[in-house]
């Protein structure tokens, strides 16, 4: 393998990594990717070292190593952009894509969302669900999905002006949390306690959570820590947010 071939090759494996990395994907799979995909596009080894915020590799052929960094800018969770890459690389070992293709996949990888009136409503209904689950009776589930779904409606607002996400998580908590308060001014459930704790469930970084403890147990402690830190903060976020609400409405 030439030189050339080696630092290009290199380049689209970094790339799929830190792909990988800024949309969601724990450690060890992004490790294993990393190392099939450049070992199917002719390298002989890939060395790969993960921080918090960034990556480095190193690839070897023939005794020739070549390293390189790259920084890693969390994009959000989005698994549509993971299965591809992980598409990219089952196809590349199949002998399907080759290098030309594989960097032409990549440039051409973006997240895709569900549109706004689709999640709303799916959202508001599963912390209904959840309000029901938990013994609210009807109008509870009712107020429940309003509150849920403007508050969700507040937090992709915020999200597409690139708001900072904990004050993006601050206010969706503060929003949701006065407008569940609603079924203590008004009594028409007998149940707006369980309100006040479904609406705010769509907050929960139930996913980072998950990823830290499975980045924790396969040893990768750092990148689990932080993870780990991050969801926290989020959770905190959203606390603070409640705290305010209920404060204001004179909850406690």
């Amino acid at each position: 393998m030439y030189e050339d071939n080696q630092n290009d090759i290199t380049r689209l494996v970094v790339r799929s990594a830190q792909l990988l990395l800024a949309y969601g994907a724990e450690s060890d799979l992004v490790e294993e990717l990393s190392q099939r995909l450049g070992k199917a596009l002719g390298l002989a080894s890939v060395e790969l070292s993960i921080s918090s915020n960034a990556l480095v590799l190193t690839s070897l052929v023939h005794g020739r190593c070549i390293t390189t960094t790259r920084r890693i800018r969390a994009h959000g969770i989005n698994m549509m952009v993971v299965c591809e890459l992980q598409r990219i690389c089952i196809l590349t070992e199949k002998g399907i894509y080759g290098a030309n293709e594989v960097r032409r996949r990549l440039a051409r990888v973006e997240p895709k969302t569900y549109p706004a009136k689709v999640v709303i409503p799916v959202v508001a209904l599963s912390c209904a669900s959840f309000c029901h689950l938990f013994g609210g009776d009807f109008m509870a589930c009712v107020l429940t999905f309003i509150a849920s779904s403007v508050g969700m409606g507040v937090r992709l607002f915020l999200a597409k002006r690139h708001f900072n996400l904990l004050i993006n998580f601050a206010i969706t908590a503060f929003v949701t949390n006065v407008i569940a308060q609603l079924g203590y001014v008004y009594p028409v459930s007998e149940t707006p306690q369980i309100t006040l704790a479904a609406s705010v469930l769509m907050l929960v970084p139930g996913f980072p959570l998950i990823n830290a403890i499975s980045d924790m147990v396969k040893g990768h402690i750092n990148v689990g820590i932080s993870r780990w830190g991050n969801a926290s903060l989020l959770t905190l976020a959203s606390v603070i947010g409640i705290t305010i609400a209920m404060q204001l409405g004179g909850i406690f």
